[in-house]
């Protein structure tokens, strides 16, 4: 497991975003010619493939070199195909990029001149458009075109660049999958002191702590932190949390180009983009926890990887963010002994379709195990061990969610017992006055204005994705 050494990017303002994705289908003139214009031939899977055959949608191997993938004006069904060339360097601040020729150095300064007495082809041009995986300069990975070809280096070909979408790599072809991230992929950057991570992968390959047991493909992580306890409380209800979110996470694409075959209008017929995986979390609430107005929130870890989903020829880089937190929130009058435990999936994202536009996609489908409580004293109690995991394309983020399965108390006096959930009987519970228990799950979240990078049109608003809120009772009674 990797530490963390960058900050996790902010979200990018929606208003100096929009200017990166308003170039959908940027191409040169197929018809301007200069020396700069010829090119080397490229190596790999052809673009020219069948438009009815899907591309193949992928994790990208793990020690396979960085990939890139060239679209180039006048390509039937504007695809990219697999390049033999790669971003050597990239500047952020200029947008200047330098192609070489994979596995070595730079190009001449000037074309060669082959027996033929032709002019040896360099190897970027005006109008190119470039997909790569993380390069230096580029963590995030590259979609750009070429604007233009400002010098022969010993590096490589120096190139003045623009943000593109991509569709102008895609064209008209069709792609779907859900993606599995390494979970040893991650940059931790732990914001607590107590905070541990797991992960096991194929392989019988696991990292964590001894004793902690999960599937292949998931990360762990695990809290335990003292929060405030209300004023005048003793000693002996001293307020504490403690327990671990487990989760699997994925990555859903899909992209249809062939869908607006015929449009007159750019861009794909439909395309999608979302984060899902498979849940499990456990904790614990003990003590007797300070009033507050609102629920009070504590980020305890962030994560954060960048995996490669190769789309056919195409480099797709997903840039995945986790923040795992814990949500307290009581009436300052209630001693509890809280236990619960959640297993279910999730799936936050969005899904454009021509005409129809961008609609949100929010679903979870959680269970809840067996529970102890113990609540003493009339009031409320409520917990949440949860997470908000964003997910964007080439370093721009497009979805924002936040999953929180909860357990709330309510009581006008004691209830200590354990309750069966889906049962009608409740063996061990004591009960004085009335109690009530419940559990829930809210996912929420935002798409916001970077999902254009598609080449879908500019969303114009954040759009929500709808407050999903499911709430149970787990068991209730009187004396």
């Amino acid at each position: 497991m990797r530490t963390r050494k960058r900050p996790l990017r902010a979200l990018v303002p929606a208003l100096a975003a929009s200017a990166l994705f308003l170039a959908a289908g940027c191409s040169a003139d197929p018809g301007s010619h200069s020396p700069a214009a010829e090119r080397i031939p490229d190596a790999g899977t052809s673009g020219t493939a069948d438009k009815d055959q899907p591309l193949a949608v992928a994790a990208a191997p793990a020690a396979a070199p960085a990939s890139t993938a060239v679209a180039r004006p006048g390509t039937v069904g504007g695809r990219a195909r697999k390049t033999s060339l790669k971003v050597s360097s990239y500047d952020s601040r200029t947008r200047r990029a330098v192609i070489s020729a994979a596995g070595g150095g730079g190009s001449s300064p000037s074309p060669s001149v082959t027996p033929g007495g032709t002019a040896a082809p360099r190897p970027a041009a005006i109008g190119d458009v470039i997909a790569s995986a993380p390069a230096p300069g580029a963590p995030d990975g590259l979609l750009v075109k070429v604007t233009n070809v400002i010098d022969e280096t010993a590096e490589g070909t120096e190139v003045q660049t623009a943000p593109t979408t991509l569709d102008t790599v895609l064209g008209d072809s069709r792609a779907k999958g859900t993606v599995p991230v390494d979970p040893a992929s991650f940059d931790i950057e732990r914001l607590l002191p107590d905070v541990k991570v797991s992960w096991a992968k194929t392989g019988d390959i696991h990292s964590g702590p001894e004793g902690t047991r999960m599937p292949l493909g998931s990360l762990r992580v695990d809290i335990s932190a003292k929060v405030a306890t209300a004023e005048g409380a003793p000693a002996s209800a001293a307020a504490s949390v403690s327990g671990f979110v487990q989760v699997a996470p994925e990555v859903d694409f899909s992209y249809d180009g062939g869908a607006s075959a015929g449009s007159i209008s750019s861009g794909p017929g439909a395309a999608s983009l979302g984060v899902s995986g498979d849940w499990s979390s456990q904790w614990a609430l003990k003590g007797r926890v300070a009033a507050s107005a609102k629920p009070f929130r504590v980020p305890f870890a962030k994560l954060h990887a960048d995996p490669v989903i190769q789309v056919g020829p195409v480099p797709v880089v997903v840039n995945l963010d986790l923040t795992c937190y814990f949500e307290v929130s009581a009436d300052g009058g209630v001693t509890a002994d809280v236990q619960q435990n959640f297993k279910g999936d999730f799936k936050a994202g969005g899904t454009f379709v021509t005409g129809k536009g961008w609609t949100p996609v929010s679903e979870s489908h959680m269970a809840s195990a067996p529970v102890r409580t113990s609540v003493t004293a009339a009031g409320r109690v409520k917990a949440a061990l949860g997470v908000q995991p964003s997910v964007g394309l080439y370093g721009a983020v497009g979805i924002s969610a936040d999953l929180a399965p909860y357990l709330r108390a309510e009581a006008a006096g004691t209830v200590t017992g354990t309750i069966p959930v889906g049962s009608d009987t409740k063996p061990g519970i004591g009960v004085t006055g009335a109690w009530t228990l419940y559990g829930g799950v809210d996912l929420s979240g935002t798409l916001v204005l970077q999902l254009s990078v598609f080449g879908t049109p500019v969303l114009q608003h954040p759009i929500p994705l709808g407050a999903l809120h499911r709430e149970w009772k787990l068991a209730d009674g009187k004396v």
